[in-house]
């Protein structure tokens, strides 16, 4: 029942964040910032700490920590090499595909999201629900973030749609798919090392950037606080 529900929150949630894209515009700045503080916030104060909890029983902390740096790494490799970042006059083809490389990227990643929270539930109780909350913040602004990539690059609103459906439907199969296996806990204290490093990029080479570049206001920081203090908050309220 708990991963149904899960399930249903992560693909509303996604796609709510579309819905916002299409309606208020001019204020994604401030959501994205909200987004960009509570993700890097569940990296450094709550995967982190449970990867070195759960993994420094066999490894040590230096380990651990450079396999966050991996995650980190491998994303960046990943994101500079599906996405397409190509600058000029382009075609009207080649902007769509583009769109939909970069669309397709973020439902990886929202599977990817699907992974980790059932992996995390595989820790604990707890411990599923603060990723969860971090998770659900992030599908959010992968809603945000399917439907700019799609119209941005000359897509049409019902092919953002498509694509936003998908990204909505990929953390359901990810989640999904952790109910057929269960890892033993040094190994999914590395993978969530692993994700610690996919936040961190995530939060501060995307979605920070994104939130600020164009709107360089004291608002869009505050907001950025707000999401790292509202998660900090919530780990520390579950006693996690």
């Amino acid at each position: 029942m708990t991963i149904i529900l899960v399930g249903i929150a992560a693909f509303l949630s996604t796609l709510l964040g579309g819905w916002f894209a299409l309606r208020i515009a001019d204020k994604l700045h401030l959501i994205l910032g909200f987004s960009a503080g509570a993700v890097i916030a569940v990296a450094f104060f709550d995967l982190l700490p449970e990867a070195i909890e759960l993994a420094g029983k066999e490894h040590d902390i230096s380990v651990i920590t450079s396999v966050a740096a991996l995650g980190f790494m491998l994303y960046m490799i990943l994101d500079r090499t599906v996405v397409l970042h190509t600058g000029g006059d382009e075609g009207m083809g080649l902007r769509r595909r583009r769109g939909r490389l970069g669309a397709g990227s973020l439902s990886i990643h929202s599977f990817l999201d699907g992974v980790a929270i059932g992996l995390a539930f595989q820790v604990s109780t707890s411990v599923g629900a603060i990723v969860t909350v971090a998770v659900l913040v992030h599908d959010f602004s992968d809603g945000i973030n399917t439907v700019n990539l799609v119209l941005k690059n000359s897509g049409k609103p019902d092919e953002a749609l498509r694509w936003l459906l998908l990204d909505a439907a990929a953390p359901v199969a990810g989640l999904s798919s952790t109910v057929f296996f269960v890892l033993p806990e040094v190994a999914l204290g590395l993978i969530l090392a692993l994700f610690c490093g996919f936040f961190l990029y995530i939060g501060a080479s995307d979605l920070l950037p994104e939130s600020y570049h164009a709107h360089p206001t004291k608002l869009s920081t505050i907001m950025t606080l707000l999401g790292a203090a509202l998660i900090y908050a919530a780990i520390r309220l579950t006693g996690h």
